[in-house]
């Protein structure tokens, strides 16, 4: 995720960074560009189509086009920002959860259980370590501290055998009368949370927009921007390639940042920072326990 200061707007307008959609839709704005000093030739100095009345009535379509897809995309970037702020406040909730769940056992356990103590002061964070990587397709197992009878296998769900484990010991110190009944129903919350988590941020990433809704937006904005040099030529001249060209920046750059957030697990720029999250989460669980 890109760190910035919200308020120094004005450096933002030259600043080039990673997720710069410029610097991917620069090909094809010398694609259009070309494609619209061709059609301007065409029509201006070629065919002399404005001297036809009705070829200039096109200008109306694109009016009615234009609010359509406006409607269109700014539905498209509320549902893709929707999502990636739900993943926002599922790990917001994961780090609370952590925190709960180490402040809770820090005050039943025993201070001389040290070794169950040091169980839950790794586990907890490997949990978000494991969910983290988890979300982006990956097992890295460096990521992870090894703590007694820990056992990974990582073609199985690594989450959920972290949290087994939680849950294992926890019900073990329940057996051996380390925590009472009462104690064990008030960590239940905590640890039912951690599935909780990690079934809505896959709930997130593997239901993408639907298929069909995104390739209309594509083919929408193409062939909404392909007809334009058609219709304001006319009134314009030459200044239609730039105009072009910047409408088709604002266009496109409005359904690529959509398509980056909706999934905010992975690598992109603008995505979570789920590494410094857990990172975080490590830190404050073994200042508690």
């Amino acid at each position: 995720m890109i760190d910035y200061n919200p308020k120094a707007w004005f450096t933002f307008i030259f600043r080039i960074h990673k997720a710069d959609t410029v610097r991917k839709l620069f090909p094809m704005f010398i694609a259009i560009g070309c494609y619209s000093a061709v059609v301007a030739l065409l029509e201006l100095k070629v065919l002399h189509l404005s001297d036809i009345a009705e070829w200039k009535n096109i200008v109306f379509v694109h009016s009615v086009l234009g609010f359509v897809i406006s409607l269109l995309l700014v539905f498209r970037t509320n549902t893709a920002y929707d999502r990636w702020w739900e993943g926002r406040r599922l790990w917001g909730t994961l780090v609370n959860n952590s925190r709960n769940l180490a402040l809770k056992l820090n005050a039943m356990v025993p201070a001389s259980n040290t070794a169950s103590r040091d169980f839950f002061r790794i586990m907890i964070p490997n949990y978000a370590f494991a969910l983290k990587n988890h979300l982006r397709n990956k097992y890295l197992p460096e990521e992870l501290e090894q703590g007694p009878g820990m056992e990974i296998d990582e073609k199985k769900h690594v989450p959920n055998q972290i949290a087994g484990q939680i849950i294992a010991h926890v019900n073990d110190l329940y057996r051996k009368q380390q925590i009472t009944g009462e104690q064990l129903i008030i960590l239940n919350d905590e640890l039912q949370a951690f599935t909780d988590v990690c079934g809505a941020c896959e709930r997130i990433r593997n239901t993408p927009i639907p298929f069909s809704y995104s390739v209309f937006i594509k083919k929408f904005i193409f062939f909404y921007v392909m007809t334009l040099p058609f219709g304001y030529v006319f009134t314009v001249g030459f200044l239609i390639i730039p105009i072009v060209v910047f409408i088709f920046y604002v266009l496109a750059s409005l359904e690529l940042i959509a398509e980056e957030i909706e999934d905010p697990f992975g690598f992109d720029a603008n995505d979570l920072p789920t590494d410094t999250i857990s990172a975080n989460i490590r830190k404050h669980v073994a200042e508690i326990l």
